[in-house]
């Protein structure tokens, strides 16, 4: 089985998995995955199919290798892995009170989880997108209420007036 079946199993049973979600931004009001959410499962299946992954940082980018273990070939005495790489540029993070080493501590781990959720399709809704359906579907249920609160109004007001001869 090549790497790119290998990879595939792997999403596809990761697909199959319910995997909950730890994470919570209280300000904003969503839940997200962090990596110990899905890193044991990613572990295992790789270690099912002969996979193996490792994550650098450059000064400018984070890298993902899944190196498949069963070598391709060997020429030479020297052995031929095949290697399925992802990158994400590295980005500054700014955490209040956080030294230079925990700020960098921090942008990695972020970079990390979005490696690993790129490379094995690990999805999650869109924060944007669920705050607008979230707005749109409030409003939407405000909107009778509102008109019924309207018609009440008028109404009120039409009983109100004196009548004129």
């Amino acid at each position: 089985m090549n790497i790119y079946k290998k990879i595939q199993n792997v999403k596809f049973e990761l697909a199959q998995r319910e995997l909950k979600k730890s994470g919570e931004n209280k300000f904003s009001g969503f839940k997200y995955y962090e990596l110990g959410d899905f890193l044991p499962s990613i572990i295992e299946l790789c270690n099912k199919y002969g996979l193996f992954t490792q994550i650098t940082f450059t000064q400018t980018d984070g890298v993902l290798n899944i190196i498949d273990c069963s070598p391709e070939k060997e020429d030479e005495g020297k052995l031929e892995y095949r290697i399925v790489q992802y990158t994400s540029p590295l980005k500054d993070l700014e955490l209040k009170g956080a030294n230079a080493i925990q700020a960098l501590g921090g942008t990695e781990t972020y970079l990390r989880r979005y490696l690993y959720m790129n490379a094995f399709d690990i999805v999650e809704a869109d924060m944007f997108d669920s705050a607008d359906f979230e707005k749109k579907k409030k409003q939407k249920a405000e909107k009778p209420a509102l008109e019924k609160l309207l018609a009440d109004c008028k109404k009120s007001f039409k009983e109100a007036e004196p009548e004129i001869k």
